[in-house]
C-alpha cells in the first residue's frame, strides 16, 4: 500500500478527549475522564482500518471526534489534508458531507416517525445534493437498490423492516452524499450472526465498487475485524497498543494485550483450540478517571516488570508497518 501523504485521507496526531467531572453546587471540576489519551494513526484512501478493544476503551469517542461531534481536548485531525479540529461549525458542516456514520443499533438510530425513503434522503436535502423532487426520488431509489432493498419499500416505516433491513437503510443513508470516509461504529453487533455476514459482504462490495472509499471500522469482535480490515489498531484505556496489517496481527501479535485478546477468540478446529496458548488476564480494567502510571496495561500484564510503571511507552516501529507500545517487545 502506498504510504504517500497524498494517499492519506485521515491523519490523527496525539488526539486527546477528556470529559470533565463536575461536583458540588457550584459544579466545580474535580477530575477528567481520559476517554482518549494521545492516539495517533493514519487511514489511507480505499483502506479499512479496524479499531478494536474492550468496551470503554475510547473507540467510539475517536469516531465522534473525527466527525466533529466532540471537540477534541487537544491533538490534530487532518481530513483530506484539512485540519478539522479548529474549524468553525459552519465550515465543519461542509466537510461533513464527505464523511458518514453507520450506527451500532439499527433500531434506535432510525426515526420511527419517518418513512425509510425520507430517512435515506434526508442528507440529500441537508447538503442540497438534488435540484428537484424527481431527482431526489430517483437518487433515493438508486440508494435502495445499491444496498439490496426493493425501491417499492421507500414509503414503509422502520418498524416494518427486519434488523438486517434496517441496517441496510442505515448504510444507504450513509452513502447518500457519496462520502470518502464512513465510520462504522459496531454496525453489526446488534444483528444475528447470519445477518452480520450479509452486512459485512455489503460493505466490502461497496468499497470495491466506489472509488477511494475508506472505512474506520470500530468493533470488539476480532473475527469480524479480521475479515474486513486491511490494518488493525488495538486500543486499551484510551491508547493504541499495537497497529499493523490485519494478517500480521493475527499471525504474529506482539503486544501482550493483543495476545490475550486473540487467545480468547474461539477456533473451530478442536485440536488447535485444545493446544493453543490461553492467556487469562488478572484484575479489572482500570478507570479512565484514574489511569495507572506508566503503561496503562501493566497492572494486568503477564510480562510486566518494575520499569513498566515508570513512563507511558510510545508507539515504536518494530518492523515496517508494525508499531507496538511496549518496552518488553
Amino acid at each position: 500500500m502506498n504510504q504517500n501523504q497524498d494517499n492519506v485521507i485521515l491523519d490523527v496526531t496525539d488526539l486527546k478527549m477528556y470529559f470533565p467531572v463536575m461536583r458540588g453546587l457550584l459544579k466545580r471540576k474535580v477530575a477528567d475522564v481520559k476517554a482518549v489519551d494521545g492516539v495517533t494513526f493514519k487511514l489511507m484512501k480505499d483502506e479499512t482500518l479496524g479499531l478494536v478493544g474492550e468496551s470503554g476503551c475510547g473507540k467510539t469517542t475517536i469516531g465522534r471526534c473525527v466527525l466533529g461531534l466532540y471537540r477534541a481536548t487537544s491533538g490534530k485531525i487532518l481530513f483530506q489534508g484539512k485540519n478539522i479540529t479548529t474549524l468553525p461549525e459552519r465550515k465543519l458542516r461542509e466537510v461533513r458531507k464527505d464523511m458518514a456514520l453507520i450506527f451500532q443499533d439499527p433500531y434506535s438510530s432510525l426515526d420511527p416517525r419517518q418513512s425509510a425513503g425520507s430517512i435515506v434522503g434526508e442528507p440529500l436535502k441537508i447538503h442540497q445534493m438534488v435540484m428537484n423532487k424527481g431527482e431526489y426520488r430517483d437518487r433515493v431509489e438508486q440508494l435502495f437498490r445499491i444496498v439490496g432493498l426493493d425501491p417499492s419499500m421507500t414509503d414503509r416505516f422502520p418498524h416494518e423492516f427486519s434488523g438486517g433491513q434496517r441496517q441496510r437503510i442505515g448504510v444507504a443513508r450513509a452513502l447518500a452524499c457519496d462520502p470518502s470516509l464512513i465510520i462504522c461504529d459496531e454496525p453489526i453487533s446488534a444483528l444475528d450472526v447470519s445477518i452480520q455476514a450479509q452486512i459485512i459482504n455489503l460493505l466490502e462490495e461497496l468499497q470495491s465498487s466506489v472509488k477511494e472509499l475508506s472505512y474506520l471500522f470500530i468493533a470488539h469482535d476480532l473475527s469480524v475485524v479480521r475479515h474486513i480490515s486491511d490494518r488493525v489498531a488495538v486500543m486499551y484505556l484510551g491508547r493504541i497498543m499495537e497497529i499493523c496489517k490485519s494478517r500480521v496481527l493475527y499471525e504474529n501479535p506482539l503486544h501482550p494485550y493483543t495476545r490475550a485478546l486473540l487467545s480468547a477468540v474461539p477456533i473451530a478446529d478442536p485440536f488447535v483450540e485444545e493446544t493453543r496458548e490461553r492467556i487469562i488476564l488478572k484484575g479489572e480494567v482500570p478507570s479512565p478517571l484514574n489511569p495507572p502510571p506508566g503503561c496503562p496495561f501493566h497492572p494486568r500484564c503477564f510480562m510486566a516488570i518494575p520499569e513498566c510503571n515508570q513512563a507511558v511507552p510510545p508507539l515504536r516501529t518494530i518492523k515496517e508497518g508494525h508499531e507496538v507500545a511496549c518496552i518488553r517487545v
